[in-house]
């Protein structure tokens, strides 16, 4: 993945109109550094910071592993003495951390993890500009 940017934009716009959060409150909007607005909702420099976003609360509220276990992957990425001082490879850091715990919790090796970077790159590759990266744009992958 790309270094993020510092974030400038929440996700989606409330009933009435104003800049809001399309993402369910959850205990993984109370993550430690994660960037907010100024009404408290996460925000978004790039759409895949969003999705990873979205994913890991979609895992969390599904069960695949609880607030205890997030926030101790979460943390651990975080204060690995690499970071950039800015936070902006925050997202960078919340990926990691998604991927080290679907990987300790069995869902994922690490091989197929590598497997779908390497498919996504790819498919960012083979993707139009301005048209959605989906996996089926890689001219590798089969069915």
């Amino acid at each position: 993945m790309s270094a993020c940017k510092t974030a400038s934009q929440p996700v989606g716009r409330n009933a009435g109109g104003k800049p809001g959060s399309t993402f369910p409150h959850s205990a993984l909007t109370a993550s430690l550094g994660l960037p907010k607005s100024a009404d408290g909702e996460p925000v978004f420099a790039e759409p895949w910071q969003a999705t990873v976003f979205a994913m890991t609360v979609r895992l969390h509220e599904q069960g695949m592993f609880s607030w205890a276990d997030w926030a101790e992957a979460l943390s651990a990425e975080l204060h690995k003495p690499d970071r950039r001082a800015d936070g902006s490879d925050y997202y960078d850091c919340w990926v990691a951390a998604l991927s080290r715990l679907l990987t300790r919790l069995s869902v994922a090796s690490d091989q197929e993890l590598e497997a779908l970077t390497r498919s996504w790159q790819r498919a960012a590759e083979a993707t139009p500009h301005g048209k959605p990266i989906l996996l089926e744009n890689d001219p590798l992958r089969q069915g």
